[in-house]
């Protein structure tokens, strides 16, 4: 079994408040994430973030490729952290740990995503070929959309 790892880490000028308020909101997601990959919330997202959320959506990550993709808040510690896990979608595990920081002038948000390819050896080949890069694409992105709307630091 091959266990995958995604790190990104980001300087916002923002309060934890702020930071919290835009990401604790489940309707934030589509904001940060790229508009090719047609993100369309189905449910869950009529709530702020809670322990136990069950949000289920669509995504096209590659061209022609639609799929539905479930994931649940696991953990939600205010102001601190928050952990999504899939429950149902394209990866065999996804575990996303999201956390938050003041600093001087700002927050530091680290995410940390532990992630598993379904189809053994032609999920690890297809890894760094496809997955790994539109990964980094869409973090990327969700850099860039953060800094666009709350300035860097």
């Amino acid at each position: 079994m091959k266990l995958y790892t995604l790190y990104t880490k980001q300087l916002l000028p923002i309060s934890l408040d702020e930071a919290w308020d835009f990401f604790s909101n489940p309707e934030n997601l589509k904001t940060i994430t790229p508009d090719s990959m047609k993100f369309k919330t189905l449910s869950g997202d009529d709530r702020r973030m809670f322990a136990g959320q069950i949000i289920h959506y669509t995504i096209s990550p590659f061209p022609f490729i639609k799929m539905q993709w479930v994931t649940e808040i696991t953990h939600v510690a205010n102001q601190h952290f928050f952990v999504d896990e899939q429950r149902f979608g394209p990866y065999s595990f996804w575990h996303h740990k999201h956390f938050f920081t003041a600093v001087e002038g700002g927050v530091f948000m680290e995410d940390i995503v532990h992630y598993k390819l379904p189809f053994g050896i032609i999920g690890q080949l297809i890894h760094p070929l496809l997955v790994r890069p539109k990964l980094e694409e869409i973090f990327s992105f969700r850099k860039q959309k953060l800094t666009e709307i709350f300035g860097a630091l």
